[in-house]
């Protein structure tokens, strides 16, 4: 399996600052200086064990996730403008034994999902775009595979060397600049979306963003203060983004 140190720096940096690593480490951090300055120590230790609690919560994952899905799904009239349709993958399932082998993960299949009706509703072409950079199955080849038996949709072409977002952009452009095709309809989750949206523009599309997914309010609005895994997860995917924009803004973003 290739290793790429660049890669494996940025999501160590993501382990280390985004929950749950970056409380715990506060927290630990503080407990240490508190030999040598005990408020200060206190402080930080109460600190990380706070900030845990509440990125924990539904509440603040919903918050975080709204402040970036700002961007809704397309109408009509700009469905219709599109050449092709774009969907990246997000994760998946590694040694799945109910199917064989790799396949698309949850984060991935919600993409799937959504990718599909478009591709039902507009009839265009649709490009798939996801590598390997963890090893095992190209993601790109699984969504092919998933989209064609489980969604009988067709997929034309199959991107499966790309690690990141940036390179979902820069690697779906060389293959569809080919077809002189340049307005697509660009699938994935609306929290994803404002930075995806960044690089396919940056590589050279006219992006119509397709979201899926968005953060929706519980029905019992009191469980939303309970720390949970969901909310912590949610809170995380929320910072990762934030990270991402960060690194765009300030040309670090290079994934190798």
């Amino acid at each position: 399996m290739d290793f790429y140190p660049l890669l494996f720096l940025k999501r160590a940096i993501a382990a280390l600052v985004l929950p749950p690593g970056g409380p715990i480490l506060l927290s630990l951090f503080g407990l240490m200086l508190a030999q040598r300055l005990p408020r200060l120590g206190r402080k930080m230790f109460w600190l990380g064990i706070l900030s845990f609690f509440v990125l924990a919560t539904p509440f603040m994952g919903s918050v975080l996730m709204r402040h970036l899905e700002d961007i809704r799904p397309p109408d009509s009239a700009a469905v219709n403008r599109a050449q092709a349709i774009v969907i990246l993958g997000g994760s998946s399932y590694h040694g799945a034994p109910e199917y064989g082998g790799d396949t698309v993960g949850a984060a991935t299949l919600q993409r799937l999902r959504y990718g599909a009706r478009l591709a039902r509703q507009t009839g265009l072409p649709v490009l798939v775009s996801g590598g390997a950079p963890s090893g095992g199955t190209p993601l790109a080849l699984s969504m092919r595979d998933a989209l064609e038996r489980d969604f009988s949709v067709a997929v034309k072409w199959t991107e499966s060397t790309s690690l990141d977002t940036r390179e979902n952009a820069l690697y779906s452009w060389q293959i569809l600049k080919r077809e002189k095709i340049e307005r697509i309809l660009l699938v994935t989750q609306a929290v994803h979306m404002r930075r995806a949206r960044k690089y396919f523009i940056r590589a050279g599309f006219e992006v119509i963003p397709a979201p899926t997914v968005f953060s929706s309010p519980s029905p019992s609005i009191g469980y939303d203060f309970l720390p949970t895994e969901i909310g912590l997860n949610d809170s995380a995917a929320a910072l990762h983004e934030w990270l991402g924009l960060a690194a765009i803004a300030l040309g670090v973003d290079a994934a190798r």
